[in-house]
Protein backbone atom coordinates (compact mmCIF):
# COMPACT_ATOMS: atom_id res chain seq x y z
CA UNK A 1 0.00 0.00 0.00
CA UNK A 2 1.22 3.50 -0.86
CA UNK A 3 1.10 5.84 2.13
CA UNK A 4 1.00 9.63 1.91
CA UNK A 5 2.88 10.43 5.12
CA UNK A 6 1.96 14.12 5.27
CA UNK A 7 -1.33 15.76 4.35
CA UNK A 8 -3.76 18.24 5.91
CA UNK A 9 -7.46 18.98 6.18
CA UNK A 10 -8.83 22.24 7.50
CA UNK A 11 -12.11 24.09 7.99
CA UNK A 12 -11.48 27.83 7.85
CA UNK A 13 -14.43 28.87 10.02
CA UNK A 14 -12.87 26.98 12.95
CA UNK A 15 -10.70 30.09 13.26
CA UNK A 16 -7.40 28.83 14.69
CA UNK A 17 -5.26 28.79 11.51
CA UNK A 18 -3.30 31.98 12.12
CA UNK A 19 -1.03 31.41 9.12
CA UNK A 20 -3.94 31.01 6.67
CA UNK A 21 -4.00 34.65 5.55
CA UNK A 22 -3.92 36.68 2.33
CA UNK A 23 -0.38 35.51 1.57
CA UNK A 24 -1.83 32.05 0.88
CA UNK A 25 -5.22 33.19 -0.36
CA UNK A 26 -5.39 30.44 -2.99
CA UNK A 27 -5.70 27.76 -0.30
CA UNK A 28 -7.64 29.77 2.29
CA UNK A 29 -10.71 27.59 1.86
CA UNK A 30 -12.01 24.33 3.27
CA UNK A 31 -10.29 21.07 2.39
CA UNK A 32 -11.68 17.74 3.51
CA UNK A 33 -11.56 14.02 2.76
CA UNK A 34 -13.93 14.39 -0.18
CA UNK A 35 -11.37 16.63 -1.94
CA UNK A 36 -8.37 14.37 -1.37
CA UNK A 37 -9.93 10.97 -2.07
CA UNK A 38 -10.11 11.19 -5.90
CA UNK A 39 -6.52 12.46 -6.23
CA UNK A 40 -5.12 9.92 -3.79
CA UNK A 41 -7.03 7.14 -5.53
CA UNK A 42 -5.70 8.16 -8.93
CA UNK A 43 -2.15 7.78 -7.60
CA UNK A 44 -2.81 4.47 -5.86
CA UNK A 45 -2.51 5.97 -2.38
CA UNK A 46 -4.29 3.70 0.08
CA UNK A 47 -3.58 5.47 3.38
CA UNK A 48 -2.46 8.81 4.76
CA UNK A 49 -1.05 10.51 7.83
CA UNK A 50 -3.14 13.58 8.69
CA UNK A 51 -1.01 16.39 10.16
CA UNK A 52 -2.03 19.30 12.37
CA UNK A 53 -2.22 22.79 10.87
CA UNK A 54 -3.19 24.81 13.96
CA UNK A 55 -1.52 25.04 17.40
CA UNK A 56 -4.58 24.00 19.41
CA UNK A 57 -5.80 20.86 21.11
CA UNK A 58 -9.22 21.61 19.63
CA UNK A 59 -7.86 21.18 16.12
CA UNK A 60 -6.35 17.83 17.08
CA UNK A 61 -9.77 16.74 18.33
CA UNK A 62 -11.22 17.83 14.98
CA UNK A 63 -8.63 15.77 13.09
CA UNK A 64 -9.22 12.70 15.24
CA UNK A 65 -12.95 12.95 14.57
CA UNK A 66 -12.20 13.07 10.84
CA UNK A 67 -9.98 10.01 11.20
CA UNK A 68 -12.88 8.14 12.78
CA UNK A 69 -14.99 8.77 9.68
CA UNK A 70 -12.26 8.52 7.01
CA UNK A 71 -10.78 5.05 6.30
CA UNK A 72 -8.06 6.67 4.18
CA UNK A 73 -6.58 8.34 7.29
CA UNK A 74 -4.45 5.79 9.15
CA UNK A 75 -2.74 8.13 11.59
CA UNK A 76 -2.88 11.66 12.99
CA UNK A 77 -0.09 14.03 13.99
CA UNK A 78 -1.54 16.33 16.63
CA UNK A 79 -0.54 19.24 18.87
CA UNK A 80 -0.32 19.90 22.59
CA UNK A 81 1.17 22.74 24.60
CA UNK A 82 4.50 21.18 25.53
CA UNK A 83 5.06 23.76 28.28
CA UNK A 84 1.65 22.99 29.80
CA UNK A 85 0.00 19.97 31.38
CA UNK A 86 1.15 17.38 28.85
CA UNK A 87 -0.33 14.33 30.65
CA UNK A 88 -3.68 16.07 30.97
CA UNK A 89 -3.75 17.14 27.33
CA UNK A 90 -2.77 13.67 26.12
CA UNK A 91 -5.53 12.17 28.23
CA UNK A 92 -7.97 14.54 26.53
CA UNK A 93 -6.91 13.49 23.02
CA UNK A 94 -6.18 9.83 23.71
CA UNK A 95 -7.12 7.97 20.53
CA UNK A 96 -5.75 4.96 18.60
CA UNK A 97 -5.15 7.15 15.54
CA UNK A 98 -2.93 9.64 17.40
CA UNK A 99 0.62 8.71 16.43
CA UNK A 100 2.80 11.81 16.80
CA UNK A 101 2.91 15.42 17.97
CA UNK A 102 4.12 18.53 16.18
CA UNK A 103 4.81 21.96 17.61
CA UNK A 104 4.97 24.57 14.85
CA UNK A 105 8.67 25.27 15.42
CA UNK A 106 9.07 27.27 12.22
CA UNK A 107 6.72 29.91 13.67
CA UNK A 108 8.43 30.17 17.07
CA UNK A 109 10.94 33.04 17.21
CA UNK A 110 13.22 31.34 19.74
CA UNK A 111 15.29 28.92 17.67
CA UNK A 112 16.22 26.99 20.82
CA UNK A 113 12.66 26.73 22.19
CA UNK A 114 12.71 22.94 21.87
CA UNK A 115 15.61 22.78 24.35
CA UNK A 116 13.71 24.50 27.17
CA UNK A 117 13.61 22.27 30.28
CA UNK A 118 9.79 22.29 30.43
CA UNK A 119 9.54 21.25 26.78
CA UNK A 120 12.10 18.47 27.23
CA UNK A 121 10.21 17.21 30.28
CA UNK A 122 6.95 17.22 28.32
CA UNK A 123 8.50 15.31 25.45
CA UNK A 124 9.97 12.69 27.75
CA UNK A 125 6.38 12.02 28.79
CA UNK A 126 5.36 11.93 25.11
CA UNK A 127 8.02 9.27 24.48
CA UNK A 128 6.83 7.22 27.44
CA UNK A 129 3.30 7.42 26.03
CA UNK A 130 4.57 5.66 22.87
CA UNK A 131 4.16 8.67 20.57
CA UNK A 132 6.58 10.15 18.04
CA UNK A 133 7.70 13.67 17.17
CA UNK A 134 7.36 15.57 13.87
CA UNK A 135 10.01 18.29 13.56
CA UNK A 136 8.70 21.22 11.50
CA UNK A 137 12.05 22.96 11.17
CA UNK A 138 14.04 25.17 8.83
CA UNK A 139 17.83 25.23 8.32
CA UNK A 140 18.27 27.61 11.27
CA UNK A 141 17.08 24.83 13.57
CA UNK A 142 19.47 22.09 12.45
CA UNK A 143 22.24 22.59 15.08
CA UNK A 144 19.61 22.80 17.82
CA UNK A 145 17.78 19.73 16.52
CA UNK A 146 21.00 17.73 16.58
CA UNK A 147 21.43 18.54 20.29
CA UNK A 148 17.78 17.67 20.91
CA UNK A 149 17.84 14.24 19.25
CA UNK A 150 21.09 13.37 21.04
CA UNK A 151 19.46 14.18 24.39
CA UNK A 152 16.23 12.23 23.70
CA UNK A 153 17.21 9.01 21.92
CA UNK A 154 14.02 7.39 23.23
CA UNK A 155 11.80 9.70 21.11
CA UNK A 156 11.47 8.76 17.40
CA UNK A 157 11.77 11.94 15.29
CA UNK A 158 10.87 12.66 11.67
CA UNK A 159 12.06 15.83 9.94
CA UNK A 160 9.22 17.35 7.93
CA UNK A 161 9.89 18.64 4.41
CA UNK A 162 13.62 17.84 4.48
CA UNK A 163 14.01 20.78 6.92
CA UNK A 164 12.82 23.23 4.25
CA UNK A 165 16.11 23.86 2.42
CA UNK A 166 16.70 27.26 0.87
CA UNK A 167 17.42 26.74 -2.80
CA UNK A 168 20.01 28.59 -4.84
CA UNK A 169 19.14 27.08 -8.18
CA UNK A 170 19.08 23.41 -7.28
CA UNK A 171 21.73 23.78 -4.55
CA UNK A 172 20.44 23.60 -0.95
CA UNK A 173 23.76 24.78 0.47
CA UNK A 174 26.67 23.18 2.31
CA UNK A 175 25.31 24.01 5.78
CA UNK A 176 22.02 22.23 5.06
CA UNK A 177 23.85 19.18 3.71
CA UNK A 178 26.16 19.00 6.74
CA UNK A 179 23.29 19.52 9.18
CA UNK A 180 21.21 16.77 7.62
CA UNK A 181 24.21 14.42 7.62
CA UNK A 182 24.72 14.98 11.36
CA UNK A 183 21.04 14.29 12.06
CA UNK A 184 21.07 11.17 9.88
CA UNK A 185 23.83 9.76 12.08
CA UNK A 186 21.17 9.26 14.78
CA UNK A 187 19.28 6.07 13.97
CA UNK A 188 16.00 7.23 15.53
CA UNK A 189 15.76 10.22 13.16
CA UNK A 190 13.78 9.90 9.92
CA UNK A 191 13.02 12.33 7.08
CA UNK A 192 9.99 13.18 4.94
CA UNK A 193 10.41 13.63 1.22
CA UNK A 194 7.72 16.29 1.19
CA UNK A 195 7.20 20.02 0.82
CA UNK A 196 10.06 20.52 -1.61
CA UNK A 197 7.96 21.92 -4.47
CA UNK A 198 6.78 24.72 -2.20
CA UNK A 199 10.28 25.44 -0.92
CA UNK A 200 11.63 25.68 -4.48
CA UNK A 201 8.68 27.77 -5.61
CA UNK A 202 7.25 28.46 -9.06
CA UNK A 203 9.20 26.72 -11.79
CA UNK A 204 10.04 23.70 -9.66
CA UNK A 205 10.77 20.42 -11.39
CA UNK A 206 11.94 16.96 -10.44
CA UNK A 207 15.37 17.83 -11.84
CA UNK A 208 15.58 20.96 -9.70
CA UNK A 209 14.84 18.91 -6.59
CA UNK A 210 17.13 16.01 -7.45
CA UNK A 211 20.11 17.19 -5.39
CA UNK A 212 18.06 17.54 -2.20
CA UNK A 213 16.20 14.26 -2.67
CA UNK A 214 19.39 12.41 -3.55
CA UNK A 215 21.22 13.75 -0.53
CA UNK A 216 18.42 12.80 1.87
CA UNK A 217 18.10 9.30 0.41
CA UNK A 218 21.85 8.75 0.67
CA UNK A 219 22.16 10.17 4.19
CA UNK A 220 19.15 8.49 5.80
CA UNK A 221 18.68 5.53 3.48
CA UNK A 222 15.27 4.62 2.03
CA UNK A 223 14.39 2.75 5.23
CA UNK A 224 14.27 6.12 7.04
CA UNK A 225 12.73 8.27 4.28
CA UNK A 226 8.99 8.55 3.65
CA UNK A 227 7.07 10.31 0.88
CA UNK A 228 4.40 12.88 1.70
CA UNK A 229 2.33 15.24 -0.42
CA UNK A 230 1.98 18.25 1.92
CA UNK A 231 -1.40 18.69 0.24
CA UNK A 232 -3.21 21.11 0.10
CA UNK A 233 -0.29 23.48 0.78
CA UNK A 234 1.11 21.86 -2.36
CA UNK A 235 -1.62 23.54 -4.40
CA UNK A 236 0.18 26.88 -4.09
CA UNK A 237 2.72 25.66 -6.66
CA UNK A 238 1.48 22.40 -8.17
CA UNK A 239 -0.90 19.51 -7.85
CA UNK A 240 -1.04 16.12 -6.19
CA UNK A 241 -0.42 13.98 -9.25
CA UNK A 242 2.47 16.09 -10.52
CA UNK A 243 4.31 15.90 -7.17
CA UNK A 244 3.64 12.17 -6.86
CA UNK A 245 5.07 11.58 -10.35
CA UNK A 246 8.08 13.80 -9.56
CA UNK A 247 8.78 11.78 -6.42
CA UNK A 248 8.57 8.60 -8.47
CA UNK A 249 11.19 10.06 -10.83
CA UNK A 250 13.42 11.11 -7.94
CA UNK A 251 13.44 7.55 -6.59
CA UNK A 252 13.81 5.77 -9.93
CA UNK A 253 17.34 4.61 -9.13
CA UNK A 254 16.22 2.68 -6.05
CA UNK A 255 15.40 -1.00 -5.95
CA UNK A 256 11.76 -2.10 -5.82
CA UNK A 257 12.16 -2.87 -2.11
CA UNK A 258 13.67 0.55 -1.41
CA UNK A 259 10.91 2.35 -3.32
CA UNK A 260 8.32 0.36 -1.39
CA UNK A 261 9.89 1.69 1.81
CA UNK A 262 9.81 5.33 0.70
CA UNK A 263 6.23 5.11 -0.56
CA UNK A 264 4.75 3.22 2.37
CA UNK A 265 6.92 0.90 4.41
CA UNK A 266 8.89 3.57 6.27
CA UNK A 267 5.76 5.49 7.24
CA UNK A 268 4.04 2.32 8.46
CA UNK A 269 7.04 1.39 10.58
CA UNK A 270 7.69 4.87 11.98
CA UNK A 271 4.09 5.72 12.83
CA UNK A 272 3.02 2.19 13.73
CA UNK A 273 0.26 2.08 11.10
CA UNK A 274 -1.91 -0.88 10.29
CA UNK A 275 -0.63 -3.11 7.46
Amino acid sequence: MIIDAHQHFWQVERGDYGWLDESVAAIAKDYGPEHLAPMAGACGVGGTVLVQAAPTVEETEYLLALADDTPLVQGVVGWVDLEGDVPGQLARISHPALKSLRPMLQDIEDTDWLLRPAVIEGLRYVARAGLRFDALVTPRHLPMLERFVADLPELPVVIDHCAKPVFSGSDPGAEWRAGMDRLAAHGHVFCKLSGLANEYGPGWSAEGLREVAGHVLKAFGPERVMWGSDWPVLELVGDYKRWFEAAQMLTRGLSAQERAAVFGGTARRFYGLED
